[in-house]
């Protein structure tokens, strides 16, 4: 184990400007698997993720004079990434409509609030809204945005409708971004990659 495993981000943000390539391997270990998870749940494409995910650390390593003086590395890597899928769907490699409603709602978020991102927290006040649905809305939610299944898939497992299902999915956001939006509103920028 390094011992620059032990460094802040801004710590290891100073040694990247500086050409320090076991810092690179630092913050790419420590991040890499967050960005990927987010980059993937927009895309819904491992292979766009990956190429995203590459396109992020190659430009951290190759033009580290662009990384700003900041406090929250993640923040910074997330927005690069985010800027390179919202691309990616203005190029129209993508097309369905939660894309496009997701490129919308993640191009208003401030540039401010993704500075200041604290994943472990925002997700964790996600899952908590998510387990406070009613039992039947949990379920079809959760075979939806974590087993990855679509409408007609939970349709025909849970014996309903597609439509039904896409009722509750539609239903359980409502709820959780206006729960996340009564509390603070910090998550509902990760509830929107949260797919």
């Amino acid at each position: 184990m390094s011992p620059l495993t032990t460094l802040t981000d801004i710590e290891l943000a100073d040694l990247i400007k500086s050409g320090s390539q076991p810092a690179f391997q630092v913050v790419y270990n420590r991040y890499w698997r967050l960005l990927y998870g987010h980059i993937y749940k927009m895309l819904r494409d491992e292979e766009d993720a990956k190429d995203i995910l590459q396109d992020v650390f190659s430009g951290l390593w190759l033009y580290p004079e662009k990384i700003p003086e900041l406090s929250n590395l993640a923040g910074y890597l997330y927005t690069i990434a985010r800027h390179k899928v919202l691309n990616a769907i203005r190029k129209n490699k993508y097309r369905n409509d939660y894309l496009e409603s997701l490129a919308i709602y993640v191009s208003e978020a401030s540039e401010e609030t993704l500075q200041y991102i604290d994943t472990r927290d925002l997700m964790a006040a996600i899952e908590k809204e998510i387990a406070a649905l009613p039992p039947r809305m949990r379920q079809v939610f959760e075979l939806s945005r974590k087993e990855n299944l679509s409408h007609k898939e939970i349709g025909k497992l849970l014996g309903t409708s597609d439509e039904t299902v896409k009722k509750q999915i539609n239903k359980s956001l409502k709820v959780i971004r206006y729960n996340l939006k009564e509390s603070g509103g910090t998550a509902l920028l990760l509830l929107a990659l949260w797919r």
